[in-house]
């Protein structure tokens, strides 16, 4: 399955089957989650087998059912913590639903104190990603135009256009794209406006975007 076919059938899935993770499966997982850690500072964790977590009020207003296993975002604070959170989070995202599990990023309808992840001094929990096999493969979201998230300096180049074909496929919080992507030469900037959790967004959207234009067509700009 090609990237952005992958982007196109993974939807946010609430609800579970009992089935469990197998174990190749689980290896693959931390494999990419490793390589993330590795690479961002972070301390993203696997939790599996593991209900409490989603066993509270909050999780039931969120209408999830059945979270056994999920993914916990861990790592130092800083600037751009969130955004770091939000792109190397999708990075594990787009694996799990390479290997055919079903996610859903939980920044509040969770029960923070019932996770079993380890927080280290000066490390803080960003949020979380349900992971499982769905009941579903949940539904698409309706999403802007590319020319109501984007900004360009001329004609818009064809690797840019991917780029932005795959940025309308992240997900964000409740599915609000508050994201303004701008290029000039080949100079991009990616900034969050003002909303919800959209900082967090930005780091997915960013990853999605690199995917799709090729990073070796662009450099980010601040």
């Amino acid at each position: 399955m090609g990237i952005f076919e992958v982007m196109e059938k993974r939807h946010s899935v609430r609800r579970y089957t009992d089935k469990k993770i197998d174990e190749n499966t689980k290896n693959e997982l931390l494999k990419v989650i490793k390589e993330c850690n590795s690479e961002s500072g972070l301390n993203i964790q696997l939790c599996t087998e593991e209900p409490k977590a989603f066993d509270s009020f909050m999780a039931h207003y969120g209408k999830f059912n059945n979270v056994k296993n999920y993914i916990a975002i861990v790592g130092k604070k800083s600037d751009d913590f969130q955004e770091k959170c939000g792109y190397y989070g999708e990075k594990v995202v787009l694996k799990a639903a390479e290997l055919g599990l079903n996610t859903c990023w939980v920044a509040l309808t969770f029960s923070k104190g019932n996770t079993v992840c380890k927080i280290e001094k000066g490390e803080k929990l960003c949020c979380v990603i349900a992971l499982g096999y769905g009941e579903t493969q949940g539904v698409a979201h309706k999403s802007k135009s590319i020319e109501e998230l984007s900004k360009v300096d001329g004609v818009m180049p064809d690797w840019f256009k991917k780029g932005m074909e795959a940025a309308c496929l992240a997900p964000t919080a409740m599915n609000q794209q508050k994201f303004l992507i701008t290029l000039e030469g080949n100079e991009v900037r990616a900034k969050a406006l003002t909303a919800f959790y959209s900082k967090l967004d930005l780091g997915i959207v960013k990853y999605h975007f690199e995917l799709g234009a090729g990073k070796e067509n662009f450099k980010w700009v601040k």
